[in-house]
């Protein structure tokens, strides 16, 4: 049950997380953005490697490097999929790619789960692809295979993301703290932030209240991969990843409750059927 409650906490954090995200990048480049929002966390996470000690190992710290390598590429693939349009396909097709992946694996080298479990993860799933639907605009841009093959690529790098740190996790056993966390953390940095650095537009320091929206995505970002580690200690990948996919709901109710946008029936609907989702899995 703790994990089950870890996971969809982490999922919640992750979604405002990338609701701060979305608000940073209207202002600046992505890249920069994921970089120092990055860069921002790592104060944080220094506290929370205090207050939840443990002991680093080469394992631990790889599986966490390798995690973070592919959750940075998977952002960048995302964004230049997003960036040509389409978003009410990229971002469902992603999603729902990124949950469904861990999912398969988990089945493949865990333990099956309980029928109930098991039904409610495939809510979770149906929920993910609902809520991530976008309105589409007055001129809608034609969903290519080409973006389509992005979309698919970033969500099974998010997906790959949720394995490794749940391998992660494994490695460090019980008394591995949030050392795979830092792995994750520093390996994004380095790639982002390589690439953002051949950018000249992200080389410009953000100002103001971007830099508030970078450093809150920064930290809940960072925060939502140590609880999801965490639950990934003591729950099946099958189950915690797709209950910690569930991100897109904050995501979407923050910009409902912030920007005004308006909830389609469709996402409503998502969000009852991610209710019933948590429902199943924890009973």
């Amino acid at each position: 049950m703790l994990a089950i409650v870890l996971a969809a906490v982490s999922g919640l954090i992750w979604g405002a997380g990338d609701f701060s995200g979305g608000k940073a990048t209207q202002r600046m480049p992505a890249l920069a953005s994921v970089a120092l929002s990055k860069a921002a966390a790592l104060p944080v996470l220094a506290l929370y490697l205090v207050l939840i000690p443990g002991t680093p190992t080469f394992a631990s710290l790889g599986w966490g490097a390798l995690a973070g390598l592919f959750g940075g590429a998977a952002l960048v693939v995302f964004y230049r999929a997003l960036s040509a349009g389409a978003m009410a396909v990229v971002a469902p097709v992603s999603a729902v790619t990124a949950a469904l992946v861990p999912l398969v694996i988990g089945l493949i080298i865990e333990a099956t789960p309980g029928p109930l479990a098991l039904v409610g993860a495939g809510c979770a799933i149906v929920a993910i692809a609902l809520v991530s639907m976008a309105p589409h605009s007055e001129a809608p841009v034609a969903a290519t295979k080409k973006l389509v093959f992005f979309a698919l690529i970033a969500g099974a790098g998010f997906g790959l993301f949720f394995v490794f740190l749940n391998r992660a996790g494994d490695a460090a056993g019980g008394h591995g703290g949030l050392w795979p966390v830092l792995g994750a953390q520093l390996a994004a940095l380095v790639l982002c932030g390589g690439l953002a650095s051949r950018v000249k537009a992200a080389r410009q320091m953000p100002r103001g209240i971007v830099i508030v929206w970078v450093i809150i995505a920064g930290v809940f970002d960072m925060t939502a991969n140590a609880l999801y580690l965490l639950a990934a200690r003591d729950g099946l990948l099958s189950i915690v990843a797709p209950i910690s996919s569930l991100y897109p709901i904050s995501t979407v109710i923050l910009a409902m409750l912030i920007d005004r946008e308006r909830m389609r029936p469709v996402q409503l609907a998502g969000l009852g059927l991610a209710a019933t989702a948590l429902v199943l899995v924890a009973s």
